[in-house]
This record gives C-alpha cells, sequence and structure tokens, in this order.
C-alpha cells in the first residue's frame, strides 16, 4: 500500500523488497520540468546505487543537477545493512522552499494580537526541523503512517460511520520535548511527501491564548470567523492543510473557569463553538488537526475522546541524547568551531565493537558517558548545551573535540545545578 498517489520510479522489474524514500530539494531559481529534475536524480541515483541507511548528495557531477538542485537525500530509510537501490522501489518526491514569511490572521481590525500564523507549505523556515528532532519510539514514521492512511481511506471511500477516524493527533508531555515542533515538521514532511496528490500545503497555527482567553466576550463569533477562513483553505482541493491548536489544555481551563463562574458564562460556548467546528472539517480528506498539550491531566475530555492518536512525547533517554549531541557535534565540525574534525562513532558502531575502548571508540564513548549524566533534560535544553559549553568553558574560536566533550561534560553539571537551586528558591 502506499497512500502518496505515486509509487515512484522502479528501477527494476523484479521483486519490490523495499520502498525508499528519495527527496530532491530545488533551487528556488530553478524553471526546470519535475520529469527532467526526476530523470538526472535517478541517473545520479543509478550511478550511485549502494546506500547504506540515509544518505544526502550536496555537490554533484551532473550540470543540470548543479544548475538547478540543492540537494538529493536518501531519507527515513531505517536499515542496518547496505542497500541496493536497483532492487528498490523508489519514490521521488521533487519540491522548492517557500522562502516567504508566514502572514498572520487578525480577527478584527483593532486587535493587535495575531489570532493564528499561516505558512504556504513547504516552508524554508521548517526546513531541517524533521531531522533534529530524534525519539526512541518510532513517533516520526507512526505519524507518517497514520496520515498516509487517512488519506489511503478517503481515497477508498471508507464509510466513516462505519469505521471511524477523525484526524485529530494529540502531541502530550512536559514542555521543551518538542511537540510543537513536531507538528511543524510532520506537516512539511507530508507536503513533500504527498506532492504528487496535493500541489502544496497549508499549514494554520491558531493561538489558542488569543482565542480561548481573550475574547470569551465575542462568543463564539470570532471563533467562527477563524473556522471560516481555515475552510477557504480546504475547499481547494489541491491543497493539503494542517491545523495546530498548541497547548490545548487551555480548553480545559476555559470550561472549567465557566462553570466555577470565574469567566464569563459565554466562555463554555466558545469552546464548544470550536469543538463544533472541528467536528465539520474533519468530514474533508485534505485536512488534519494537530494538538498539544504540556498538561496531561488538565487536557479537556472532549479532546482526548476526538483525538485518534493519543501520543506521549517524554524526555530523550540516554540514547536518544547521545544521538542529539553527536548532531550537534557534527554541525560544530562542520563549521570548523571543533578543529580538526575527527570521526565519532554511532551507537550502531559502539555497539558492534562490543563498547570496548580503544583509540577508535575513547572519545565516543566518553560521548556516550556525557549523554547517561544528561538524562533527565529535554530536548530543549540539551540543543542550548554545545552553546552554552563554548561560551562558559572555552571561551576560544576553535577548540579539539576532546577538549569540548570536558566543557560539555561541565555545562551538564552547571545545568543539573541551576536546576537544583531554582527549585530550591521556589
Amino acid at each position: 500500500m502506499d497512500a502518496t498517489g505515486d509509487l515512484g520510479q522502479t528501477l527494476s522489474n523484479g521483486l519490490k523488497t523495499l520502498n525508499i524514500h528519495v527527496e530532491v530539494h530545488v533551487k528556488s531559481s530553478s524553471t526546470a520540468k519535475k520529469d527532467d529534475v526526476k530523470l538526472h536524480v535517478l541517473e545520479l541515483l543509478n550511478r550511485h546505487r549502494m546506500v547504506f541507511g540515509e544518505y544526502k548528495w550536496t555537490e554533484f557531477d551532473d550540470e543540470f543537477l548543479v544548475q538547478h538542485v540543492e540537494c538529493v537525500a536518501v531519507v527515513d530509510a531505517d536499515v542496518i545493512q547496505p542497500v541496493d537501490l536497483k532492487s528498490c522501489c523508489l519514490s521521488i518526491h521533487i519540491f522548492t522552499l517557500n522562502e516567504e514569511a508566514p502572514s498572520t490572521e487578525n480577527l478584527e481590525e483593532d486587535e493587535d494580537l495575531a489570532a493564528a500564523n499561516h505558512w504556504l507549505l513547504p516552508a524554508a523556515e521548517f526546513h531541517g526541523i524533521w531531522e533534529s528532532l530524534i525519539y526512541d519510539n518510532g513517533v516520526k514514521s507512526q505519524l507518517l503512517d497514520y496520515v498516509s492512511t487517512t488519506i489511503f481511506f478517503s481515497d477508498k471511500k471508507v464509510d466513516s460511520n462505519l469505521i471511524a477516524w477523525n484526524r485529530v493527533v494529540l502531541l502530550h508531555g512536559p514542555p521543551g520535548t518538542g511537540k510543537t515542533s513536531l507538528c511543524k515538521a510532520l506537516a512539511q514532511k507530508l507536503s513533500i511527501r504527498l506532492s504528487n496528490r496535493y500541489r502544496y500545503g497549508q499549514f494554520v497555527e491558531i493561538n489558542s491564548h488569543s482565542l480561548f482567553s481573550k475574547w470569551f466576550s465575542e462568543s463564539g463569533k470570532l471563533v467562527t470567523k477563524m473556522f471560516q477562513k481555515i475552510q477557504e483553505l480546504i475547499n481547494d482541493e489541491e491543497a493539503l492543510v494542517f491545523v495546530l491548536i498548541d497547548e490545548v489544555e487551555s480548553l480545559t481551563a476555559a470550561r472549567n473557569a465557566s462553570q466555577a463562574g470565574t469567566e464569563p458564562s459565554d466562555a463554555i460556548r466558545v469552546v464548544n463553538s470550536v469543538l463544533t467546528q472541528l467536528d465539520q472539517i474533519k468530514r474533508y480528506p485534505n485536512v488534519v488537526i494537530l494538538t498539544t498539550s504540556n498538561v496531561t491531566e488538565k487536557i479537556d475530555l472532549a479532546f482526548v475522546d476526538r483525538a485518534d492518536i493519543k501520543q506521549y512525547i517524554g524526555l530523550p533517554s540516554p540514547d536518544a541524547i547521545f544521538n542529539i549531541y553527536l548532531s550537534c557535534l557534527e554541525e560544530l565540525m562542520k563549521c570548523q568551531i571543533i578543529y580538526p574534525k575527527q570521526q565519532l562513532l554511532t551507537l550502531r558502531e559502539l555497539q558492534m565493537l562490543g563498547f570496548l575502548e580503544n583509540n577508535i571508540s575513547e572519545l565516543s564513548l566518553s560521548l556516550k558517558r556525557i549523554a547517561v549524566k544528561s538524562k533527565g533534560l529535554s530536548g530543549r535544553g540539551l540543543r542550548k548545551l554545545p552553546f552554552l559549553a563554548h561560551a562558559l568553558y572555552v571561551k576560544t574560536p576553535t577548540v579539539t573535540l576532546e577538549r569540548f566533550l570536558q566543557a560539555l561534560a561541565q555545562a551538564v553539571d552547571k545545568q543539573f545545578e541551576e536546576k537544583a537551586n531554582l527549585t530550591n528558591s521556589v
């Protein structure tokens, strides 16, 4: 089953043992036709048939690709051995990034606070977020499969009265774990993955604090206005529309405050209006509703009932932390802040060595110990630590990898010290 509407180009008439996705980022200045781009990409892949997991080309020996393409990437390939692309089914996804800033929706002319932000996908602002998010339990692939299945069921005209799905995703968990970023990255990824079916994507991020807190006195009028604008986007059958409601627990706060008499009496009508609008737009095949919550126990039960997927996004494990740090160190070596460049082993490579320490594995095992010590920190905090390590403990333009790892360990210790001091002061 492939819900993208295009299984891509098969390089072999044999058995399709593995479906490989290839994303082709075309330069915004390019005027080349997609068919021509695909032809040259296939020639590139035919010349470089053997890949090990994910792989990216940013330099080309083909003048056409040099002129028109930023990069070609084999993505989301979770394999543990080299793959011969000639024996695979290749799905080629060609896209150009939209570099415009998001537009804002103000539902009243005298309001300074935007009710929503609106991006055209794929957006340059969201580029690279998907790759930067690292989880342990296959969350990203599960979410991709979920949306693909919603499209597939719609294509097959499955009766939703008999088999129910609501097109609603709820991501919940502690702050700083990447829930909002994952929603944006998922929308970006799917706008690329489904580009053969939908000409472009739309991403609308509703400002829940303004909609659910500031405008209760306006009852459901402004909510209706908001969803009328969203409805206009959905009516374009060539667009895949994503609606994000961040911190959806504010709905619960609205209901509870209304019932307790601490908010205007029509507050609960605002919430009911939102739920009604969501129920109406879910009938359309080209819309996905993404929601997040930091406070699990306060999530509105009406939303919980509507969510097809209720995915917990927790703090990263030591293995995930190791991979986060690894991506940060590779970036610093690429920018020659860590110099000279040294090869770090992946967890899989360390495991193949039995985690034995030698000249080759020494620094990688040191990074693994730092990752274990970092357990309990959020992904957001972890991404800041390489910067803090350099600022507080390196203080020179360039640094060796060994010295930087020492500084990173110091930065981790300081992070926990600051958390303890903050907790004590509170």
